[in-house]
């Protein structure tokens, strides 16, 4: 007796990203597999009396959008903050920051996002002074939009105890003023971290990226809120037809509270995560927490089975390293989180332990660091298929790109992070890489062509989580300067990073990342035909219904 299916979504552009059947018209779902793709007739055989038939209006059907770097706890507490992309203006900043004080008098720390490092003008940067003259009687704290810096006033920083300085370690820095007072200009998560505490969760949705720890003591009251925060953020996940998240906070706490979520209503997405290593862990945590979360967390809804490292920070804060200077300051190369030896011997004993390996570099000095170290752990242990990732890479030295194939590394990138995309300015960074870099910075044609598998994100908070945006802002990239090469993918190698290739460097690759019978019913229907719409409107079209595990996550 033939099956009866769950679901059938008809009408439809359905593309596959499965190269044997690249297109259909229809898809059958029974439980949490496809049971069909196909011609709408040949799916109007699994129709039963208890199948939903979901009518897609000739809209796009694909595998559900896989986020292949994100924050899942930081992201969802900032849907309750103040955002301020697209703010321009002591003005404007003034204004939007006295409006949001006048709706939460009782907050005890303000936190705003996505001012960008110009908000103020192109040439001046935010000091606490700006911000007492705004609010001097509020503690306010205002994130740029990669996070790895942020800036305070001057009662936030007294609040945290960093007015006069701190020593907050390697590759982070309290910028001090000639007075002998901090400037309010916070750099990377050491130098944050004592302000933004001082906040409504107390910084706890930042401790997976700044310690790669876990809170030291939480009530049940705030664990019951923190909960709440993350299950409005994979509703919004959902909302946005993302079926798979690899959530780049390494925190156990996060782990717990999610798979409390799994067990009680159930996960509307699926989670991926890794252990987060930092320059001061010893060696043996791999083996006694990155394996061992691995082993109690390996279902197909919620997976630790990886490490990841941050090697440098970013470009805007002088943070990340490059091979040479600055353009814009003689001398100065970024100072790397871990020493090359540190970062091999990690390297190595991850991989001899099985556990891939994902690193944030956003330098070219970064990037080859991390690529010695891949090189390192297949001298020492054999070449396998490790799947390691470097993260971001903004700017590859050419020498460097023909390694990616040769040590079967991953790019995993970012289409909102260019300058000049997605509202972001085209200075300082553009000054700060200096020109003769241009050629090799979000190189992600170079890469491809290169041999390099290649992987899409947003890194939210750090750039809006919708995948259609990021997918427009992928195809309507524009160059910096005549002669400069197009970057761009097409739009099937564009949804292939953000579905096919965002499972395989998963390992799920023979069950998810496709429409294929047999594979986990992780679905989106899109309100349009993405084909025969213009690369400027792709934002546009919308999840209509999202699916995973069978599941309706999300039906607009």
């Amino acid at each position: 007796m033939q099956a009866e299916a769950s679901f059938i979504i008809r009408n439809a552009r359905v593309l596959t990203m499965d190269d044997a059947n690249p297109r259909a018209s229809a898809v059958a779902l029974a439980g949490n597999r496809i049971l069909a793709v196909g011609s709408e007739a040949e799916i109007d055989a699994f129709s039963g009396p208890d199948t939903h038939v979901i009518d897609a209006k000739g809209g796009t059907v694909l595998p559900g959008f896989n986020e292949a770097h994100m924050h899942i706890f930081g992201g969802s507490a900032e849907l309750r903050e103040l955002s301020l992309a697209g703010v321009k203006g002591f003005d404007a900043l003034a204004k939007a920051l006295r409006d949001y004080a006048a709706e939460y008098p009782d907050r005890a720390l303000l936190i705003a996002q996505h001012a960008d490092y110009t908000v103020l003008s192109d040439d001046e940067r935010v000091t606490r002074h700006h911000l007492d003259r705004i609010l001097p009687d509020r503690a306010v704290l205002i994130f740029a939009p990669d996070h790895h810096t942020a800036w305070a006033n001057t009662l936030a920083l007294k609040g945290g105890g960093i007015l006069e300085g701190r020593d907050v370690g390697i590759g982070n820095e309290i910028v001090m003023g000639d007075d002998g007072l901090a400037t309010g200009e916070l750099r990377e998560s050491n130098a944050i971290r004592p302000v933004s505490a001082l906040g409504e969760t107390g910084g706890r949705e930042m401790l997976g990226v700044g310690t790669g720890g876990d809170p030291e003591h939480v009530t049940d009251e705030e664990r019951a809120g923190d909960i709440a925060i993350l299950k409005e953020g994979l509703a919004y996940v959902a909302s946005l037809g993302i079926t798979s998240l690899q959530n780049m906070d390494g925190s156990l706490y996060q782990l717990e509270m999610l798979e409390e979520i799994e067990k009680t209503v159930g996960l509307p997405v699926r989670v991926r995560m890794p252990f987060h290593m930092k320059n001061f862990m010893p060696l043996s945590d791999l083996e006694t927490k990155a394996a061992a979360w691995r082993a109690r967390f390996d279902t197909d809804r919620l997976r630790s089975d990886f490490v990841k490292l941050f090697m440098d920070g970013v470009t805007e804060s002088g943070t990340a390293v490059f091979v040479d200077d600055y353009a814009h300051q003689p001398g100065w190369k970024g100072e790397p989180l871990f020493t090359q030896e540190q970062f091999d011997t990690i390297t190595i004993a991850a991989d001899k332990l099985g556990l891939p390996v994902a690193v944030h570099a956003i330098g070219d000095g970064a990037v080859r660091m991390v690529l010695n170290g891949y090189e390192a752990a297949i001298k020492a242990n054999g070449k396998r298929d490790s799947r390691n990732r470097i993260e971001h890479i903004e700017v590859v030295h050419p020498d460097d790109i023909p390694r990616f194939k040769e040590l079967g590394t991953v790019a995993s990138m970012q289409p909102t992070h260019p300058p000049g995309s997605a509202g972001l300015p085209l200075e300082p960074y553009l000054s700060y890489i200096g020109e003769e870099r241009w050629p090799y910075a979000f190189a992600w044609r170079t890469l491809v062509d290169a041999g390099a598998p290649i992987v899409f994100a947003t890194d939210w908070p750090v750039s809006p989580l919708d995948p259609m945006h990021s997918i427009e802002c992928a195809m309507s990239r524009t160059v910096w300067k005549d002669g400069l090469k197009d970057e761009r993918l097409s739009l099937h190698e564009t949804l292939a990073a953000y579905t096919r290739t965002g499972a395989w460097v998963e390992f799920m690759e023979d069950r998810k990342g496709m429409l294929k019978k047999g594979y986990l019913a992780d679905v989106v229907v899109l309100s349009a035909d993405i084909e025969a719409t213009d690369v400027t409107a792709l934002a546009t079209v919308r999840p209509v219904t999202t699916i995973c595990d069978g599941r309706i996550t999300y039906q607009a």
